[in-house]
């Protein structure tokens, strides 16, 4: 048992609060010290029995977000007051209106934002999807509240260590779906960074430390290319008169593996492993031609390539950012990427959204795009009337998307997402300009209303008073805004489409000898992957789903039984039912032992074998699903259905054959097939599925798929073929 040294931790919790009010203190204005003070004491009252997972106190945890807010993020005094106040209404006796009252209706509405929503969720809803969707409601009001909740999660995922490999998964799967791109949107690079590399750190462990391992290592000899790098341009603006640092940024361990990712390329073959940043001290008048300037002298020593030129400064992203980006071949014949900004540029790029403000109250910045993605945020709180979980995603989609800037006839500039079509540009105009749009003319040339825009199109929209809005459209548009407003002229005629489908959804379940009750009817609409109730109503009615095609979902749920009795929906109520058959307190499901007990699969979507890392997810008619941690639907799964997770083990067993897939590379000789085959059937008695060979000008690629015991069987089988004379590669993949 720890012992506990209770002045250590006084004198240690007193340390972190003045280290929070030295750096508030810049800032401050009269009586600011005093409600910081007030609002420390509260949160230390309110949490003094409470500790965290790790064993230290709990105050450690808002007194690590407030200096977040400030040190990280350059937030004020609300907010300072709102990270230390953060969890008390939802972990202690305090009640929003206690918080009003001592500090003020904004203190409040953050917290309120902040806290997530307690109570029974219906039965298919995401309970993660409708806390973030109340966090962003009151985004729609003030933004410091997401501010403050990035701080939340990056020290919650700085202190992961000490939670259970479950919980770990499931917020680490949160943070790179959802709270990852948000910083990124809100201008936050530094803690974008941050997050994804930690994500990394708790879904991909070894491949975390592998590639930690090798940026250490080649550190050396990195500092020293940086340096020969830097040597000539640092002389020349020396030279000329400029006032600037200039550093080496090594690029986010999780970027590094996403190019390893995407490019299939060991680590050694990724080049761009660090980008040079030159950052000066120049006026807010001259800022520009300084950065230009700038780039000629460093393109007079080295090489650009025409291809990788970036201009962020003439036309700043929407979050804010600003920065000149070059690409040079270096002395060493490798490309290196220049990034060329302002000492105002890099703060914004650094500490985003809070940055922004600081500079627009100097009036010193002009209107950004900023303030427009959080007026967009906006409308769709107030336009949507979908699911949370439907909401989510569309708020994800926009999340992601990079800009494009299209122009009026006027010359007026609009910025729409990236794949933004004719449809999109109408609605952004004006709704009845949508509504009635029959196509546009994108530089004077006519084009149909899902033709994608570029950068620099000048775009007319053509209208008439017959033309509406049809299903059709909703595939034509990429904005919230437009398929908002496009489902809101369609809902009437769907209302009554949707009337009739319900009757006759109703009348063929009786017909069958179904009773529709509520359970039956949500199955149904999972049977026909409907994303809703109204949806599977109206594609009953309009004929996409044939009523004749009920009876195959009656058949289909007689087999889907399960041991574990009752409406098993989320991870709790199985455990309940499950230590119930097993007849001792037990929420693991060991895969191979509990076939009778409970009703399971392998997904085939990630197709796990014995060995790998798995977790169980609960379906809503097809019993649970066994994922791979690392499964490309894991993220998904864990951050927006986090309570349907079932924690799952392989049990010691027989041999059982899993299916898997392996994909060899290399180069074509005779009888290379043929030594492969010999590896496979005759060294190690795998049992083959199918395979195919592809090859091409002396290259041999093959997909193999075979029968494995478990992880060790195919980790062997893979390292026995890649001794093969002539094979290259030997891969692992999903041959679902």
């Amino acid at each position: 048992m720890q012992v506990v040294d209770a002045e250590v931790e006084k004198k240690e919790i007193l340390n972190k609060y003045r280290k929070l009010l030295r750096y508030s203190k810049p800032f401050l204005k009269d009586g600011d010290a005093k409600l910081i003070k007030k609002a420390f004491n509260t949160s230390l009252e309110a949490h003094k029995e409470m500790r965290r997972k790790s064993g230290e106190p709990y105050i450690f945890h808002p007194l690590a977000v407030a200096q977040i807010c400030v040190e990280e993020i350059g937030l004020g005094t609300t907010s300072i007051i709102s990270a230390l106040l953060h969890d008390v209404v939802e972990d202690t006796e305090m009640e929003l209106e206690d918080i009003k009252s001592e500090f003020g209706p904004k203190v409040s509405k953050i917290i309120d934002g902040l806290t997530k929503i307690s109570g029974v969720f219906e039965y298919g809803s995401s309970q993660q999807a409708e806390n973030f969707r109340k966090m962003l409601l009151t985004l729609s009001q003030d933004v410091r509240v997401i501010l403050v909740k990035l701080a939340d999660r990056l020290h919650n995922m700085r202190t992961l260590e000490s939670m259970p490999r479950n919980k770990q998964l499931k917020i680490a799967s949160e943070t790179i779906y959802l709270y990852a791109p948000l910083a990124h949107r809100l201008g936050l690079y530094a803690i974008k960074s941050e997050l994804e590399d930690l994500y990394l750190k708790f879904s991909e462990a070894d491949v975390f430390r592998e590639i930690s391992f090798k940026i250490n290592a080649t550190k050396d000899a990195r500092n020293r290319s940086i340096r020969r790098f830097m040597a000539p341009i640092q002389r020349e603006l020396k030279a000329q008169g400029y006032d600037c640092i200039i550093k080496g940024r090594p690029k986010s361990i999780f970027s590094i593996w996403n190019k390893m990712k995407k490019q299939e390329i060991p680590f050694e073959q990724v080049y761009d492993l660090f980008a040079i940043r030159i950052i000066l001290n120049s006026d807010l008048a001259s800022e520009k031609a300084d950065c230009w300037k700038v780039y000629s002298i460093v393109t007079d020593f080295y090489q650009p390539n025409p291809d990788r030129l970036r201009d962020w400064i003439s036309t700043p992203k929407a979050n804010g950012y600003e920065s000149l980006h070059t690409t040079v071949m270096g002395p060493n014949g490798q490309w290196v990427e220049v990034q060329i900004r302002t000492q105002r540029m890099d703060e914004i790029a650094e500490k985003g959204y809070a940055a922004h403000w600081k500079y627009k109250d100097n009036g010193n910045s002009p209107e950004s795009g900023l303030e427009q993605w959080i007026n967009r945020v906006r409308d769709l709180m107030e336009q949507s009337d979908s699911s949370a979980r439907e909401f989510v995603d569309d708020f994800r989609s926009n999340l992601f998307s990079e800009e494009v800037f299209v122009f009026t006839p006027k010359g007026d500039l609009k910025i729409l997402p990236n794949g933004a079509t004719a449809l999109d540009f109408a609605f952004d105009i004006h709704t009845e300009v949508g509504e009635h749009c029959l196509g546009a003319k994108v530089n004077s040339r006519l084009v149909p209303l899902n033709y994608v825009l570029h950068n620099g199109d000048q775009a007319e929209i053509l209208t008439s008073n017959k033309q509406k809005p049809t299903e059709g459209w909703l595939k034509y548009v990429k904005t919230t805004k437009a398929r908002s407003k496009i489902k809101e002229a369609l809902k009437e005629e769907e209302k009554q489409a949707t009337a009739n489908g319900k009757e006759i959804v109703f009348r063929k379940l009786k017909q069958i000898k179904v009773d529709p009750n509520p359970e039956t009817i949500n199955h149904l609409r999972a049977f026909f992957n409907a994303k809703s109730l109204n949806e599977l109503y109206y594609k009953v009615s309009v004929g996409i789903i044939d009523p004749k095609d009920i009876k195959k979902f009656k058949e289909t749920r007689s087999i889907h039984k399960t041991g574990v009795k009752g409406n098993i929906s989320d991870a709790t109520t199985f455990a309940r039912e499950f230590s119930r058959l097993k007849g001792k307190k037990q929420d693991i499901l060991f895969i191979g032992e509990d076939m009778d007990k409970v009703d399971y699969k392998l997904s085939r979507c990630c197709n796990p074998i014995p060995g790998d890392d798995v977790f169980g997810f609960i379906t809503v008619n097809e019993g649970i699903k066994i994922h791979r941690t690392n499964c490309p639907n894991s993220i998904e799964l864990m951050s927006n259905y986090g309570y349907r997770i079932v924690k799952a083990k392989w049990a010691s067993q027989k041999e059982t054959a899993f299916l898997a897939g392996l994909k060899i590379i290399g180069t074509d000789r005779v009888g290379l097939i043929n030594d492969v085959t010999k590896v496979i059937s005759d060294e190690l008695k795998v049992n083959m599925r199918s395979i195919t060979i592809d090859t091409d000008t002396g290259i041999f690629d093959g997909n193999i798929s075979l029968y494995v015991n478990d992880k060790l069987h195919l980790e062997l089988l893979i390292n026995k073929l890649e001794k093969v004379n002539g094979v290259v590669k030997v891969t692992r993949y999903d041959p679902a």
